[in-house]
């Protein structure tokens, strides 16, 4: 670690280590070397799960048509891994939020330092159009993130508050 004009503490950034699962995967990129983001692409289509909860397996085709509250699972090609105190979280990409209404179902999806597969993203259409997705096309974007690794102790009681018991929208809203 060092330390910088301001007294603070700069820890060295994590490596993220890449690996492309097919020969024509497209690797994460970012517009700026500032992002926090790389952008990921995607390289196939695994599962459609259509309004009414029937799951389509998808294998061939370069693009597909996603109706409005579709959801659809995307292989992007690669696979990544961080060092341990770290995950890789799975973001909606803005632009795709406000023009088209696609985003990350399970935002942030969460890549463990441990797993080695595919990183797969999960896109819903909440738009009230049928909406395009194409091979190569960007699609979500990862974000290396510290994470607490804590263990689990099983107590007969938790510490009172002035809260309380008091649960979802005890506070008014």
């Amino acid at each position: 670690m060092e330390t910088c004009n301001c007294n603070c503490i700069k820890t060295p950034a994590p490596v993220l280590k890449l690996k492309k699962n097919y020969e024509d995967a497209i690797l994460p990129t970012k517009a700026y070397s500032t992002d926090s983001g790389f952008d990921v692409y995607i390289h196939s289509f695994k599962k459609l799960v259509l309004k009414d909860e029937t799951i389509i397996s998808i294998t061939e085709d370069d693009n597909i048509k996603i109706m409005p509250m579709e959801r659809v699972l995307i292989d992007t090609g690669i696979s990544a891994t961080v060092e341990p105190g770290y995950e890789i979280q799975v973001r909606p990409k803005s632009g795709l939020a406000i023009k088209n209404g696609l985003t990350v179902l399970n935002t942030p999806g969460t890549v463990d330092e441990s797993f080695r597969d595919s990183i797969g993203v999960i896109v819903i259409n909440l738009s009230n159009c049928s909406q395009i997705l194409k091979k190569g096309m960007k699609i979500a974007q990862i974000v290396p993130m510290p994470v607490l690794l804590c263990e689990m102790v099983i107590v007969e009681n938790l510490n009172e508050t002035e809260r309380g018991n008091n649960g979802y929208g005890s506070t008014g809203v």
